[in-house]
Parts: C-alpha cells; structure tokens; sequence
C-alpha cells in the first residue's frame, strides 16, 4: 500500500513549537498582554505582581463564549471538575458532502470520504463499537468500509484507539499515531492497543487522491496528541476544518503548560490556514451532538451548522488558550496556599 506523501517540514522556534515547555517566565510574556483584555486590568498592568488571577481568566473566557452554544460549551468542558455527559448514539450523518461523523454519543469518530477511499480518525473503544458504529455506520451512508485505507489516531487513549487493529487487520487500514502516543501505548499495554505502524511527523501532510490532511502535533492531553486540519466540501464550496485532538487539560501543571503552547501554535497554524470549520472527536465539548441534529432536521437548510466562520474559529482557539491559562494560575494559586498555610502552622522553633 502506499505510504503516506509527505511534504518538507520548516522547523518552527523553540519558543513557538508545540513540543517547547514553557517556563513559568515565559508564560508570563505570552499572557502579559492579555491582562489590558481582563476586566478591571489595566493595560500598563504587566509586572508579575499584576498577574491576573484564575477567575480572571475564567471571566474573560466566559465574556468570549458570550450566547455562542458552541463557544461556551468548550468553556464548561474545560472548566476543573467538570462531568462528561453520556449520551445516547446519534444515528451516522454526513456533515459535509465529504465528511461523516460516525459516534456512539461520547467520542466519536470522523470519516474523510474521497474517491480513492476513507481517512478515518478515532477508532471509537473497542472492535465491537467499531463494526457496530463505524462498520455499519459507512454502509448506511453509501460509504464502503473497506476502502478505508488510514486510522489516524488523535491520542493514545482506549476510547480512541480501541476499534483501530480490528479495522487494519479487516481491511488492511494503516494505523497513524504520534510517536510519543505509540511509545504511551508500549509502555501500558492497554486492552485493543493497534500493533505500532506508521508514526505521525508534526506538520505531515497525508494525501489520498486529491484530498490532504495536514496533521500536527498538539501535545498536552497526552504526550503525543494530534490535531487534523482537512477540506470540507459544502454544496460546491470547500471550508477548511480543524479538529482539536484532545480536550480535557491533564493533572500536572507542567503538562498544563505543554497543553497550552500547543494551543498557541495550532492557533497560529490555523488562521493561517483559514480555518472556518470546528470539529471535534467528543461533540459535548463544543455542542457538536446538538449541530448534527439541527443538521439533520434541516438538511436543505440554507446553514451549515458546523461552518463557524474563521473568527469563531479564532475564538474558539483564544478561549481554549484562556481557559488553560486560568487552570495553570488555580494550579498555583493553590500551591501558594498550601505553602502559606503549611510554614503557618508548623510550631515555631524551640517550643514544645
């Protein structure tokens, strides 16, 4: 089978790529001039005595969402604490005349559909999820599944990657994942991991007939997370979509950190690429389950729900990056009160 077509990568700065962690003075370079966008901050506020405090940066990521359902969706979902909802499987829908989700409710998986066959991402948790909702799921839509050729797996989570070997081993599908993912999966050997194949380059550019998905690495939810970037073609018009790989913010603060450098590059990376389409591979984060229905209630609707326009798309990427950076202050705001409070009650010296 033929291996992906790649293109030459132009290796970014330190500062800029993906991988680069971020040192708690840089990240203060990056947000100091978000303060001036803060309520009640002023614009001259950018010393490290000013910086702004978590619920700051909550607030100003509720003030982007504003009424916007899909905006403020990702705003609850990466909110600390939050419950993902379970619900029940949509039926398969095509999106876009060349994309279809193919869902059981809680993750999903996507299906680039061209001429030369399917590039599929997200595998769903399991081989019965995947004959059952991704197997069965294409035939309902004309689609057949044995022309899938790539599973490009976003991250090395089971739900993710579980349905991925069933589907190579039953149509010869090549599995794609980042190499730090792979390594995940070598080190844990979970239930379903695929068999290692092919490794995801940051930037790598996989093309079947005349369709090319740009993959790039956005690590932070796991080592090795990747988000797609691919056409979309709507009634004549192709839109450029992106998919954010993974959604919830790790525990450890510097992973935080990692999350949010890679927000800032794909954010960059997208504009450039005028992204007006947002999708995601768990649609309760960014009200995607709701878009399909609306979708599928009106499919000779003048709109296209899921065709958000490049600004939205930009905010989207800002809220994620606010959002992030307001995890990272409560990760130390929290650190500074259990310092506080441990030197305040240990009992001063020579007594006792």
């Amino acid at each position: 089978m033929t291996e992906p077509h790649t293109a030459p990568i132009r290796q970014a700065s330190p500062e800029a790529h993906p991988h680069g962690a971020l040192t708690r003075r840089r990240l203060w370079q990056l947000g100091a001039g978000a303060a001036s966008l803060l309520p009640g901050r002023a614009s001259a506020q950018t010393s490290a005595s000013a910086a702004p405090t978590a619920q700051d940066y909550f607030d100003r990521a509720t003030e982007l969402a504003g009424d916007n359902p899909v905006l403020k969706s990702i705003v609850s979902a990466l909110t600390a604490g939050y419950t993902p909802p379970r619900p029940a499987a949509p039926a398969p829908l095509r999106i876009f005349d060349n994309v279809a989700v193919l869902s059981v409710g809680f993750v999903s998986a996507t299906a680039i559909l061209t001429p030369r066959g399917i590039i599929l991402i997200d595998a769903l948790d399991n081989p019965d999820e995947a004959e059952r909702y991704i197997v069965s799921g294409l035939r309902s839509l004309g689609a057949d599944p044995s022309t899938i050729k790539y599973v490009v797996v976003t991250h090395g989570h089971g739900d993710h990657f579980g349905g991925a070997q069933y589907l190579a081993d039953r149509y010869g599908a090549r599995v794609m994942m980042a190499p730090a993912d792979w390594d995940l999966l070598a080190s844990t050997s979970p239930a379903n991991a695929p068999t290692r194949d092919l490794d995801i380059a940051d930037g790598q550019k996989l093309t079947l007939g005349r369709t090319t998905v740009t993959l790039h690495h956005t690590p932070g939810h796991t080592p090795g997370t990747v988000s797609p970037v691919f056409p979309a073609r709507w009634r004549g018009r192709t839109h450029t979509a992106m998919l954010w790989g993974g959604t919830n913010p790790p525990a450890a603060t510097a992973s935080k950190e990692t999350y949010l450098s890679s927000a800032l590059t794909f954010a960059s990376r997208t504009r450039r690429a005028g992204v007006d389409v947002e999708l995601s591979n768990h649609g309760f984060a960014d009200y995607g389950l709701e878009r399909m229905e609306e979708l599928r209630s009106a499919p000779n609707g003048r709109e296209n729900p899921f065709i958000v326009g490049t600004s939205t798309a930009q905010r989207f990427m800002k809220i994620v990056e606010t959002m992030l950076r307001g995890r990272i202050a409560q990760d130390q705001e929290a650190a500074t009160t259990a310092t506080t409070m441990a030197a305040t009650s240990a009992p001063a010296a020579g007594c006792c």
